[in-house]
């Protein structure tokens, strides 16, 4: 089992479905979990790499959360612009 073939089957897998980068997140985390450091060195690299990756996703969330918020103001201007005309 290999970091190589676990990233392809991750990759073939993910063709078949919506990708989000929630979708993309989650594969990471996984692939990360199943490293198994022989230094000290390996295991300060993956704990950071998985610190990163908690950063990554929460800067996601606020990116979604900002972008449903924007969604929402734009479907209100469209209202109010519609409603003019």
């Amino acid at each position: 089992m290999s970091l190589t073939t676990d990233w392809q089957k991750f990759l073939l897998n993910e063709e078949l479905d919506e990708k989000t980068i929630f979708t993309y997140i989650q594969g990471l985390q996984e692939i990360i979990s199943i490293i198994k450091p022989r230094t000290m060195t390996e295991k300060r690299r993956l704990t950071l790499a998985k610190g990163h990756l908690r950063e990554v996703r929460r800067y996601a969330r606020r990116m979604q959360n900002d972008m449903s918020l924007l969604e929402e103001k734009l479907n209100i201007l469209e209202e109010h612009n519609s409603g003019d005309e």
